[in-house]
């Protein structure tokens, strides 16, 4: 077995070979179906498991997106966050906010990364 060094370890994910992230994927595509939830609920009840779990903040990326095309609403989010408070404790809670406020500034970092400077002559 060879290890890869550091330069070249992200070359191979940038070129489409991510066998982990695509397996994630697959598990996830028809998990809305099979859950019978309606997906509002599906999405909020994912969330509220990222919490459970202490999830980094690559795993709320992943989950922040649908939430906002489905229409949750921070409200709904920060309620899921109340109900489970009890059962998950403080500390959980308080991680799981940074997380998500670490996932929503990396995404928005990484989209101004994507979007080329205006050159200037």
């Amino acid at each position: 077995m060879t290890q890869t060094t550091p330069d070249n370890a992200l070359g191979p994910i940038a070129q489409g070979d991510a066998p982990v992230i695509e397996t994630v994927l697959a598990m996830n595509l028809d998990a809305l179906e099979r859950s019978g939830l309606d997906p509002d609920t599906y999405v909020l009840v994912r969330l509220a498991v990222l919490v459970a779990v202490d999830a980094p903040p690559a795993s709320y990326l992943a989950t922040l997106p649908v939430a906002a095309d489905s229409g949750i609403t921070v409200e709904q989010v920060q309620s899921v966050l109340v109900a489970i408070a009890p059962l998950v404790g403080s500390p959980r809670i308080t991680a799981a906010a940074g997380n998500i406020l670490r996932a929503l500034f990396g995404a928005e970092a990484l989209a101004e990364a994507a979007v080329p400077e205006p050159r200037t002559s």
